[in-house]
């Protein structure tokens, strides 16, 4: 039989669950050590940490690396983002913070955007553009509150800025002109990303093929089992491509077409050693997660592997939600049991449990009591800069 046509190995929802756990280091204690170092490798493990905006509770991208390294501290992403200049922001499916030895992959994407600018830039006109670069080209990193003389307009968008400056520095950012230097909350301070990094010349862009077999590679190394779904987030135009390229490997033996029980016509591939090595069932870490943490963003892949699914129900009215306005899915070893929707009581430096919703087998008399210590810890973790 031509290895292409191979027969998928079964796996069970289980084995699923155990390998996605230990690609995303969450079955273990601290794996990536502490401090700065720590965040770099984290994120270059996972590929990415998504930002969002949303600050009842600790920030998305704190959240998910407190998730993954318990000592972690906001100073060690400013670190690595500033200082270092280890990790850097641009868009993957969502704004995140991206490894900087993977630039590479990310220029093809900023050149698009000098080519073909998205509709949202519409308004950015070359006036806007040249002066933004030469106030950050003279006078240094900057932010949209050091620019006081734009001429303020009407909002044409919840989201956007009624100064001009703002939308034209987000275009410099996405075309690669500008990148990221330092994050305060959500203030952006731009730098030209030339000067940030300091390079006499850019890395030479990865080529169309390469970015795919990038996508892959990463998928491979933080989901460990992986569906075009899963490879192609929010990224449906890569699909063909990937799938060429997943076929390739399997030709290769580099990639085993696998058959997670009740996925139906979803394909599934791992390499060969992350199937001759499946781990044995977690040890009862207990992890309360973040709606954006890379376990939890895919909820289709979330609802096979765990039969949970999950809502985000900040944009739903209230007399409508079910899990409460910013729910945290509970993870104990392999499952998860609960989702809590908490709210950050900064002055008072306590947590407040808004709905507590127990789910799967999620019982109170064997959860309830390792749930309210990991609580405790996430508490502490809200008031630690």
């Amino acid at each position: 039989m031509p290895p292409a046509s191979r027969p998928p190995v079964p796996l069970s929802k289980a084995e699923a669950r155990r390998i996605w756990l230990r690609a995303q280091r969450l079955d273990v204690t601290a794996s990536f050590g502490e401090g700065p170092a720590a965040t770099r490798a984290a994120v270059e493990h996972l590929g990415y940490v998504q930002i969002d905006t949303i600050n009842v509770i600790e920030r998305c991208h704190h959240h998910i690396l407190w998730s993954r390294i318990p000592g972690y501290r906001q100073a060690d992403l400013h670190q690595a983002q500033t200082v270092d200049k280890s990790v850097f922001e641009y868009w993957t499916h969502a704004l995140s913070f991206v490894p900087t030895r993977d630039i590479r992959f990310f220029l093809p994407e900023m050149k698009r955007h000098r080519e073909a600018p998205s509709r949202w830039f519409e308004r950015v006109g070359p006036a806007d553009l040249k002066k933004v670069l030469t106030l950050v080209r003279k006078e240094g990193p900057l932010s949209i509150r050091d620019i006081e003389d734009d001429v303020l307009v009407e909002k044409d968008h919840a989201w956007a800025s009624r100064k001009p400056s703002k939308r034209a520095l987000q275009l410099a950012f996405y075309t690669g002109a500008l990148t990221v230097s330092e994050r305060t909350g959500m203030l952006k301070t731009y730098e030209l990303m030339d000067r940030h990094f300091g390079w006499e010349q850019r890395p030479r862009p990865a080529s169309e093929r390469q970015v795919a077999a990038y996508m892959l590679d990463r998928a491979l190394r933080a989901q460990g089992l992986v569906s075009l779904d899963s490879i192609c987030h929010l990224a449906a135009a890569r699909k063909p491509e990937i799938r060429a390229l997943i076929e390739a490997r399997v030709r290769r033996r580099q990639l085993v077409p696998v058959a997670v029980t009740d996925a139906g016509k979803v394909e599934h591939w791992a390499e060969p050693q992350t199937l001759d090595a499946i781990p044995e069932a977690t040890a009862p870490f207990v992890h309360i997660l973040s709606p954006f943490d890379p376990l939890v963003i895919q909820r289709r892949r979330l609802a096979l592997f765990f039969g949970y699914e999950h809502l985000f129900e900040a944009y739903v009215p209230r007399n409508k939600r079910v899990l409460g306005y910013f729910a945290l899915p509970v993870l104990v070893g392999d499952r998860i049991v609960a989702a809590i929707d908490l709210k950050a009581d900064r002055g008072g430096g306590k947590l407040i449990t808004q709905q507590w919703t127990w789910v799967g087998d999620g019982d109170p008399s064997r959860h309830g009591a390792t749930i309210e210590e990991a609580l405790h810890l996430f508490e502490a973790f809200q008031l630690r800069r």
